[in-house]
């Protein structure tokens, strides 16, 4: 049996959350919104060598470029981000969309979650590492996250 068809068979049947999409509206233009990313794309600061096994999230400044991947799994295809890093976490995109006046701003901080979890349970996430992560956008005054999963 395949990797794939193994892992397909262990989570078949498992219960999952209620995840409908909640229709939001803007009270503003996007001209004048101050945007940030969320990926799950386990980023880290360069020099952050820490193994992330848990559902936290780390915060990454705005204007940080020098930024490493987490991902320890062989399995994890690197190629495109290598290429790229702005398929996962387009903070060039952004700045070039706030330069543009598309957007208002870009966000003074964004945000990195590892996309693969291994032993965090998604109510750890809902109750706690993910209200904590609303909250760093809270107090930057964010209006809009760009959420790019990995």
């Amino acid at each position: 049996m395949s990797a794939d068809a193994t892992i397909r068979s262990n989570v078949t049947g498992i219960p999952g959350p209620d995840l409908t999409p909640t229709a939001t509206v803007l009270d503003k233009p996007l001209s004048e919104c101050k945007v940030a990313i969320c990926t799950t794309a386990g980023l880290r600061l360069a020099g952050d060598v820490k193994l992330w096994l848990d559902a936290s999230f780390t915060v990454l400044p705005a204007a940080a470029r020098d930024l490493q991947l987490s991902h320890f799994s062989p399995n994890f295809d690197r190629s495109g981000l290598t290429a790229d890093i702005n398929t996962a976490y387009p903070a060039d995109r952004l700045s070039e969309l706030a330069e543009a006046g598309v957007i208002g701003s870009v966000a003074t901080n964004n945000l990195s979650f590892m996309g693969a979890q291994m032993d965090a349970t998604f109510s750890t996430i809902i109750n706690d590492s993910g209200p904590a992560a609303a909250q760093v956008l809270l107090d930057d005054d964010v209006d809009v996250v760009i959420f790019t999963p990995v």
